[in-house]
């Protein structure tokens, strides 16, 4: 028993953040998903951003089940899911984190899998494939498949590494943050990639990713606008590289929108 307890005690914590706005629809299945995992060594914070529904009375009541889950909130809505992933990243105590929307889900194998690879291989980054459904949780054709490794010039060329399936090492982090912009998350990746780091794909399906009509990936006419903007304002590319991944983005995203 005492040699199991080391084992246990010995594996590295992971961080879950979660950042929730009204989300009453769903959240429960989200945390549901993170109580399932076979890694059990986490913590998950769930940040409220403003929420006017029965999301925080939920998180709380789960919190008051299970020590590992805390309910956190921001000072006032801020709009962005930057603003309540930025106060979990501060109040994270793990080596890893890790980023779930209060309406997607993992599937169990999820952290178990990235934190062996991350232990073997010591990447930045470890994503996975995932699955999109819809409102009422049936999955779309073909799941959705990223190359196996990825670096900055390649995650250039348009957005590979799902939000949610994605765990980073948080003393890579260090003081990068997501800022308030569109595709924050994307831009998340890019400044850490930047530094010369790479991402590993599982190579499996880890996730469910809920497309509904406030999406991101629903909003294809502000997509474009952001993308323009990360690449020439905080990335700080040339306009013809600029307009280079812009194509490479749209042709990726297109790809993604017919599965």
């Amino acid at each position: 028993m005492s040699e199991l307890l080391e084992v246990i005690i010995e594996k590295p914590l992971v961080t879950v953040v979660t950042p929730c706005h009204n989300g009453e629809k769903y959240l429960s299945g989200c945390i549901n998903s993170v109580i399932q995992q076979t890694y059990t060594n986490w913590e998950m914070f769930i940040v409220d951003d403003g929420s006017t529904d029965s999301s925080a009375s939920i998180i709380k009541s789960f919190s008051n089940q299970d020590h590992r889950i805390r309910y956190l909130k921001t000072e006032k809505k801020s709009g962005s899911p930057a603003v309540p992933r930025n106060i979990g990243i501060d109040a994270a105590k793990g080596q890893y984190l890790a980023f779930l929307d209060c309406d997607d889900l993992w599937l169990p194998t999820k952290l178990e899998r990235q934190v062996s690879i991350f232990e073997n291989d010591h990447p930045a980054i470890v994503f996975s494939n995932y699955f999109k459904i819809d409102k009422d949780g049936k999955k779309h054709n073909d799941a959705i498949i990223a190359s196996h490794r990825v670096e900055y010039d390649l995650l250039l060329r348009g957005n590979c590494l799902g939000n949610l399936t994605c765990m980073v090492d948080r003393s890579i982090v260090a003081e990068i943050r997501q800022k308030k912009i569109g595709h924050e998350d994307y831009n998340f990746w890019l400044d850490i990639l930047k530094k010369g780091f790479f991402a590993l794909n599982t190579d499996t399906v880890e996730a469910l990713y809920r497309i509904s009509n406030k999406s991101v990936s629903a909003q294809k006419s502000k997509v474009y606008k952001w993308y323009w903007h990360i690449y020439r304002e905080e990335q700080g590319l040339s306009i013809p590289r600029s307009l280079f991944c812009l194509l490479c983005s749209g042709v990726k995203a297109f790809k993604k929108y017919i599965k």
